[in-house]
């Protein structure tokens, strides 16, 4: 196996430390817009011939594909923000390679009813290329980060394993995260937390199909595990709830996000004051007007989540929480993957949610480089066995767990 590494950020470098573990994979190629970024990546790895890295513009359909081309690449491993999904998806179709991403193409609003109505859908404009993919034999693993990914893996395995009916699957995320000298510092890409957290949330009901309340809606208190304790979820617009109903029959699915009182009251003042859009303004510069994105302003004011281990403190938990009935009786589990940010730190130089976020890639490229996993077309986490996956998770030394509720 052969990879292409798109983009050379906190997630980005974290798959290579990882990745650098394990020797399913002859070559990794290392690819940024900036080339200081994907040089200091493949530099820290000790002179692992293995990885190289190079520059490349993600929007650049053309050079993406002959960067592929150059260096022999079969597989295309996204780990760029959601606005360069759907170049580099085509890219990798042109270039006949095997894709995978962690997140997927964005979502617009139904422009009348917002709040009750599924406009354009995370994932659809990968979706309606299923079809060619599958007719072309090729493979694009969308949405295997932690969240969607991991809980996408929770969510089959709980179909398979524990359940004969599942009434609900809920995700549900929370950390007892804490960052010395910042008042707010999100452990995860800014730009990507606005998108999903004010875009309405998308929830899955039997009878129904999806539909769309407000922004963080229903809130509950969910008791995470391993000390992190009672955290306040409210609904969140996450690729969970459009994959899990393709492949694992559930009466009900949710995305539900630990933000926080404080954080959510952060990005509905960014939302007042405009400050979430992408559309550019026109701002004066010394030079004369400069065009700017007012959601790209607010990341670059912020400190870069890659850099904030050292000042992190804490865990972080992604997981799946299931009710259902087994063998006649109602059962009710969390399935869950916890990551202590001084043992992500201590270990790979990676704090704690990017770490999370970059493990779940690395594990599914080895399962498609042993055939353990295998396919063709768009097909999300579900469509493949899960314990496989689980195992070898178990095995790259992060332990998964399960509660009974």
């Amino acid at each position: 196996m052969r990879v292409l590494l798109v983009g050379a950020g906190g997630v980005g470098g974290a798959i290579t430390r990882i990745a650098a573990r394990r020797p399913f994979f002859e070559a990794m190629v290392v690819a940024d817009y900036a080339p200081a970024r994907a040089e200091a990546a493949v530099a820290a790895l000790d002179g692992d011939a293995r990885f190289t890295a190079e520059q490349v513009d993600a929007a650049d359909e053309a050079a993406v594909a002959r960067l592929l081309a150059q260096h022999r690449c079969d597989v295309l491993l996204n780990a760029t923000d959601p606005r360069f999904v759907m170049p580099l998806f085509r890219a990798a179709r042109a270039a006949g390679a095997t894709y995978l991403d962690m997140a997927m193409s964005l979502s617009h609003p139904h422009e009348d009813r917002p709040y009750a109505e599924c406009g354009v859908k995370l994932g659809d404009e990968q979706f309606a290329q299923a079809a060619d993919w599958e007719k072309e034999g090729v493979l694009a693993l969308v949405g295997m980060g932690v969240e969607p990914g991991l809980s996408d893996v929770f969510a089959r395995y709980a179909a398979d394993e524990l359940f004969d009916e599942i009434e609900e699957i809920g995700i549900r995320d929370g950390a007892d995260l804490t960052v010395d000298g910042y008042d707010f510092a999100p452990s995860f890409s800014i730009w990507t937390t606005i998108e999903e957290c004010l875009n309405p949330p998308v929830v899955y009901e039997t009878g129904r199909g999806w539909f769309t309340t407000a922004p963080f809606s229903e809130p509950e208190v969910f008791d995470f595990p391993e000390g992190i304790g009672p955290v306040e979820c409210v609904n969140v617009e996450h690729e969970e709830v459009l994959l899990v109903p393709r492949w694992v029959d559930a009466r009900r699915v949710t995305f539900k996000y630990g933000l926080g009182r404080e954080f959510v009251e952060t990005l509905k003042t960014l939302h007042l004051l405009g400050l979430d859009r992408t559309d550019p303004v026109t701002v004066p510069g010394p030079d004369g007007p400069v065009a700017v994105s007012p959601r790209d302003v607010v990341a670059a004011c912020l400190p870069d989540p890659a850099t904030l281990g050292e000042r992190m403190h804490g865990k972080t938990c992604a997981g799946t929480w299931v009710r259902g009935v087994k063998d006649g009786k109602p059962r009710e589990v969390y399935l869950y993957h916890v990551v202590d940010n001084q043992w992500s730190m201590k270990e790979y130089g990676s704090q704690a949610v990017v770490w999370q976020t970059a493990v779940n890639p690395v594990v599914a490229l080895e399962l498609l480089a042993t055939g353990a996993w295998s396919g063709t077309g768009v097909l999300g986490p579900e469509a493949f066995p899960a314990a496989p996956f689980l195992d070898l998770l178990t095995a790259y030394g992060s332990p998964w767990g399960m509660r009974e509720q």
